[in-house]
């Protein structure tokens, strides 16, 4: 009967049984059941390092069935009774999902848990947790958990920390769970939220904490509205982030002198400039974070009077100006962080006074002048970043005494000299960058010697002389391409074990290198020394594990052997050598399963039988030699480039199976037949396709899908016909259109000007007619992002088109071009590169074939037409136009001196038309034309002189009989003034009977006679006899024009 009550009692509580059982081996056995439902698995931990700061590793290893749990790593007990009190497996590899009746529920006399920095692969946090009524410290974070966190942990009413954090909103928390939070957590010390949806609470939840609070930490919430200012006046707070919260005000408010606080992070949110101003009251600040905020009037003072400040983390930020001299108060600073911040200004002196500073990163702002002697003082330094920013001068010498730096950073600014010498310099130096500048001389002697170098980033500048031996065995990177750098490579470089990259390209380099050497370096994955004058020898197959290799311009005369063992290669460049006849046969099992990328262009390759590689995605066989009938590669390429040959014949559709095909480049072939229909129903890769120069007839393909990607579409110099079809206005994002050298007969394509993003239209040479007047009413502009419009040598008549040129914004320079790149192309989506547009156009009258577009280039030519009328004088609000061609044409009427507006224009072809009236004066002041014609027009009177004018020859002018002045034969009859000596002197050189005194009688009586004339006109309205007399005259004139116009109106070309 005893045993039967003692079995209903533990039925009706079950809690007694736990706690029976929790005791002595039964607790390590709930332990060994916990870790076996997990596998161990080292990325499960893989942020630990990164954000915590901590090494990760299995603890649960080290739990072996039958010892004593209470040895284990990572488990405290209570001596006294063998419980388990405190379990922290943080950063312990645990990967899986975390069961909601796991026997970690067993464990009740838990006071201390800690599962953070693992992988709980998406579990939700089970309800449970609410049993573990005694813990006072619980830490969950970045553990995977997701979902809503469950109300019961509001119930731990002992928890002095919690810490919930998580990745990017990944859990959420409801208001009555942070109700409970803020209400039921009176001893809690400690409260980190960071990561969680908080988007549907009021921040005001926050107001009711409890004043024991230490610290509150709630960055990245998502919260809403304003938060509540009385946490400042919090007596025991030490630390708040705030961080991250866009949608979140801080209430103004002044701090006060008596705050404890010591971190704020207010990143990424809204404050007050009372609110900054007043930091200065918080003397006990060690940590502050402003990133991601303006900052209307520059760094404010109160800031730098924090002279315990050690941390000044101001990033993203919008500086309005520079930094402030008084910088160089916060003599407690150890980090300091502004990058990113549109700084402008030079570098203050006074951060030389910061003499704790071991961090300081100015980087990516436009910081300008020298770098201060002064940071020389900065001893304790290990981290110096300045890259991207406008800094110019030398290198103080002064950056030698910095014997504690171990990350030196200066790329791409404009600095200039050598860089400062000492045997013994930087004894700590892990990584220096100052690719991208001007700097000159030989390579300095420490960077041979320095023991702990792993990085060198020293490309883009003007280095010269050798590359000497390398003492230090440490390194792993060196880049010195693009320099002036000679003689032959080091033999210590094949000597560096630890090294995995090598480029050199673009130097001076000579001498033969043995590719086996490199076998000698297990680690190696990329070489690159491509345009030197190096020769390489190995007849021998090698055993390097490299990934990329590139060899570009090496004289090169055939596939080198070294290549056959290259098994695991994935980039290969090959590309301006020497190369003949065809790709042998063994290069298939080059790379064979792995190799993603082959450049063999611009060599004089005859023949390719197939593409053996499976995983290619991008192939470059152009400037070769190769005929035949086009192959169709793996399904895999990305990028094919195959113009400049010779193939020939039809382009199958097979190739529209190759389903990821993003840039294609079939130009200056021989390829004929049809265009592929399908590839306008490429309509989720394809963005660049050129088939320009070949013999392709019909039509342009008659659809292209809805969501069109193509950027750039080139049909140029091809038998094309028929009309163009607005279906390609599916292609929302075209940049670059041309149709030019066909045969298509059609009229002006109005709608393409609905295009938002078409910059290049080129429809030249083709049959097309008809005016370019705009019928419709609609406002809408046409070809706002036009800069370059080409529809030369047709047969368009009508006015010049008004209402395309007042919408012509990206020239009229009302909106902002919106590349920021030199030129115009397109990204490969696998990260191959950069791939620029190219067309043919007429500069200066010559034509030219642009490889590469200009973003700054603003072109219009209309010429070849039949275009009539005046030339509007709206065409001088196109202020960034270069080239401007409206030659052959029937325009008539004066130039309008509006073009004298056009301050960018440097050529202007207006020959071959029927011009009249004079050249204005004001086109003299265009500083950057070049090329001028105005031959075969009426116009008459004097040529503008000086300047870009006096550069002009005589066949910009021919065929205008009225025009005078230099450089053509014909004076202009102006008497010019001249001092009286001159004037005798010609007298007495001239056989004419009366001198310069009759002239000037002559000159005084009409004078007389005029004003006479005028004076009676004046008083009695104009004399009809008069009147008649003029208007007769120019009737007469109007007349002969008239004829001499029409015999010679005939249309001509170029």
């Amino acid at each position: 009967m005893a045993s039967y009550l003692f079995l209903c009692l533990f039925l009706s509580f079950p809690h007694l049984y736990v706690s029976f059982s929790s005791s002595g081996s039964h607790s390590c056995s709930s332990l060994i059941q916990f870790k076996d439902s997990f596998s161990i698995t080292q990325d499960a931990s893989s942020y630990c390092n990164e954000i915590a700061g901590h090494k990760s590793y299995p603890k649960t290893n080290s739990w072996k069935e039958g010892t004593d749990c209470c040895s284990w790593d990572g488990v405290t007990c209570d001596h006294l009774n063998a419980h388990v009190i405190a379990l922290d497996l943080s950063c312990s590899w645990l990967q899986g999902n975390f069961p909601s009746n796991t026997t970690l529920f067993l464990l009740p006399h838990l006071q201390k848990l800690n599962l953070a920095y693992n992988d709980f692969n998406l579990s939700k946090i089970p309800s449970e947790f609410g049993r573990f009524t005694s813990l006072f410290y619980l830490n969950l974070s970045y553990t995977w958990f997701v979902g809503e966190v469950p109300s019961q942990v509001s119930h731990l009413s002992k928890l002095v920390s919690l810490d919930l954090s998580c990745w990017a909103n990944a859990q959420t928390i409801d208001k009555h769970a942070l109700e409970g939070f803020v209400h039921n957590l009176t001893e809690v010390r400690h409260l980190f939220l960071d990561g969680m949806d908080m988007s549907s609470v009021n921040a005001y939840v926050f107001m009711n904490l409890s004043s024991s609070l230490r610290s509150l930490s709630l960055g990245g919430c998502d919260l809403q509205g304003k938060f509540p200012k009385n946490i400042f006046d919090l007596p025991n707070l030490n630390l708040l982030n705030l961080g991250d919260n866009q949608n979140l005000n801080l209430d103004p408010l002044k701090l006060n002198r008596s705050s404890n606080l010591e971190h704020l992070d207010l990143s990424s949110m809204s404050f007050s400039t009372e609110f900054i101003d007043s930091v200065d009251n918080l003397q006990a600040l060690k940590y502050l974070d402003l990133s991601q905020n303006s900052f209307f009037q520059g760094l404010s003072v109160s800031i730098t009077n924090l002279s315990s400040l050690e941390y000044l983390i101001i990033t993203r930020a919008n500086f309005f100006g520079g930094l402030p001299d008084s910088m160089g108060n916060l003599v407690s600073l150890k980090f300091l962080d502004l990058s990113l911040s549109n700084l402008s200004g030079p570098v203050p002196r006074s951060l030389g006074n910061l003499l704790q500073l071991s961090h300081l990163d100015l980087s990516q702002n436009q910081l300008s002048g020298q770098i201060p002697r002064s940071l020389g003082n900065l001893l304790q330094l290990s981290h110096l970043g300045l890259w991207q920013n406008q800094l110019s001068g030398q290198i103080p010498l002064s950056i030698l005494n910095l014997k504690q730096l171990e990350y030196l950073e200066i790329t791409e600014n404009s600095l200039e000299g050598s860089i400062p010498d000492e045997v013994t310099a930087f004894p700590n130096l892990i990584y220096l960058g100052l690719s991208d500048n001007l700097l000159n001389g030989t390579l300095p002697s420490w960077l041979y010697t320095a023991p702990s170098l792993k990085t060198i980033y020293l490309s883009q500048n003007q280095f010269s002389g050798h590359i000497k031996e390398f003492q230090s065995k440490s390194l792993e990177l060196i880049e010195l391409e693009n320099n002036k750098l000679r003689g032959p490579l080091p033999s210590s470089i094949f000597q560096l074990l630890n090294l995995t990259q090598l480029s050199l390209s673009s130097n001076n380099l000579s001498g033969v290198i043995e590719f086996r050497m490199f076998s000698n370096l297990p680690n190696l994955k990329q070489v690159d020394l491509s345009y030197n004058s190096l020769s390489f020898t190995s007849n021998t197959t090698s055993t390097v594990n490299l990934r990329s290799l590139f060899l570009s311009s090496c004289n090169l005369s055939e596939f080198p052997q070294f290549l056959k063992g290259l098994k695991t290669l994935e980039s290969l460049d090959l590309s301006y050598n020497k190369i003949e006849g065809k790709i042998p046969q063994w290069m298939q099992e080059v790379g064979n399963d792995s190799l993603t990328y082959l450049n063999v262009s611009h060599n004089s390759l005859t023949e390719v039988e197939h593409f053996p590689w499976k995983n290619i995605e991008v192939l470059d066989l152009s400037s070769n030699l190769i005929c035949g009938n086009l192959l169709i590669p793996a399904s895999t390429i990305n990028v094919l480039l195959i113009s400049n040959n010779s193939f020939n014949g039809e382009v199958s559709s097979l190739i529209c199976n190759v389903t990821f095909l993003q840039i294609l480049d079939l130009s200056h072939n021989n390829l004929s037949g049809t265009i592929p229909q399908c590839f306008g129903n490429l309509s989720n890769s394809l963005e660049y396709l050129n088939l320009k120069k070949n013999k392709f007839n019909g039509t342009i393909p008659p659809t292209f899908a809805e969501g069109c990607q193509l950027s750039n579409f080139n049909l140029n110099g091809n038998l094309l016909e028929g009309p163009l079809i607005p279906s390609i206005l599916n292609c929302r994002g075209l940049e670059v259109l041309d149709l030019g050298n066909n045969k298509i007969n059609d009229t002006f394509p109005h709608w393409l000007g609905s295009l938002p993003y078409l910059q290049v239209l080129v429809l030249k040479s083709n049959h097309m007619h008809g005016s370019l007047r705009v019928n419709s009413s609609k406002s809408s502009p046409f070809f706002s992002n036009i800069q370059i419009f080409d529809l030369s040598s047709n047969y368009f008549s009508g006015p010049l088109p008004v209402r395309y040129i007042n919408s012509f914004k990206a020239i009229i320079n009302l909106e902002k071009i919106g590349s920021t790149m030199s030129y115009m192309g397109v990204y490969a989506q696998r990260g191959s590169g950069f791939y620029t547009y190219s067309i043919g156009i007429v500069m200066k009258g010559q034509e030219r074939e642009l490889v590469k577009i200009f973003t700054m280039w603003m072109i219009i030519d209309l010429s070849n037409n039949q275009f009539e009328g005046g030339i509007p004088k709206v065409i001088g609000k196109l202020n960034l136009l270069k080239g401007l061609n409206l030659s052959h044409n029937n325009l008539n009427g004066g130039i309008p001196t509006s073009i004298g507006n056009l301050t960018s224009l440097e050529w202007l072809d207006l020959s071959s038309n029927r011009l009249s009236g004079m050249i204005p004066n004001r086109l003299a002041d265009l500083p950057f034309l070049s090329s001028f014609s105005v031959s075969e027009n009426q116009l008459y009177g004097q040529i503008p002189q000086g300047k870009q004018f006096n550069t002009f020859g005589n066949d910009s002018y021919e065929g205008n009989k009225g025009l005078c002045g230099f450089p053509v034969s014909k004076g202009c009859n102006i008497i010019e003034a001249a001092p009286p000596n001159v004037l005798e002197k010609d007298v007495s050189k001239s056989n004419i009977a009366f001198g310069w005194k009759v002239v000037l009688i002559g000159y005084g009586c009409g004078v007389v006679f005029g004003m006479s004339v005028g004076y009676v006109v004046f008083q009695t309205g104009k004399p009809k006899w008069l009147v008649n007399l003029v208007e007769y005259q120019q009737e007469k004139r109007r007349r002969r024009k008239s004829k001499k116009g029409n015999r010679s109106n005939r249309r001509r070309r170029i």
